[in-house]
């Protein structure tokens, strides 16, 4: 059984000109995510970085390297969202890059309702679930011998 929940879930859409956000504030309206958009890396950073949003979508189509940028920035936050890059072009090739690069995965334009859905649901679980990195290791820490 899947867990619902506690409260929406909220996906951060990093589009520069604002092409998707129509549609998918359309799925999300009938969804149990909610749907927060930007159009600029710094002010998407300023929003994760203010607030615990679990995933991203990065729109591939309007800037090359911008994707990957935001790979980049995501992977170095505290609770790094899982990000998910959009592309009209979604090809095996960039299928093939973006998960060889650590993106959570690809959604093709035009978005399938329940396509968004599953792959919004299956990221917030995933990343819901997901434990605490272990600490560091210190040079400066004793380390404790293993007694047999």
């Amino acid at each position: 059984m899947l867990k619902k929940p506690a409260k929406p879930i909220t996906v951060l859409n990093l589009d520069p000109l604002g092409a998707d956000h129509a549609s998918l504030m359309d799925i999300s309206a009938r969804s149990e995510w909610t749907l927060a958009s930007t159009s600029t890396v710094e002010s998407a950073l300023e929003s994760l970085r203010a607030n615990r949003i679990p995933i991203v979508f990065c729109n591939s189509d309007l800037r090359p390297g911008l994707w990957q940028e935001m790979l980049d920035h995501v992977s170095a936050l505290p609770e790094p969202p899982y990000l998910i890059v959009t592309s009209r072009l979604a090809d095996d090739r960039l299928w093939a890059e973006a998960l060889n690069l650590g993106a959570y995965d690809v959604l093709a334009k035009p978005f399938d309702r329940s396509e968004v859905d599953r792959i919004v649901r299956s990221a917030w679980l995933r990343w819901n679930n997901r434990r605490p990195a272990p600490p560091a290791f210190s040079r400066s820490a004793p380390v404790q011998a293993a007694t047999a």
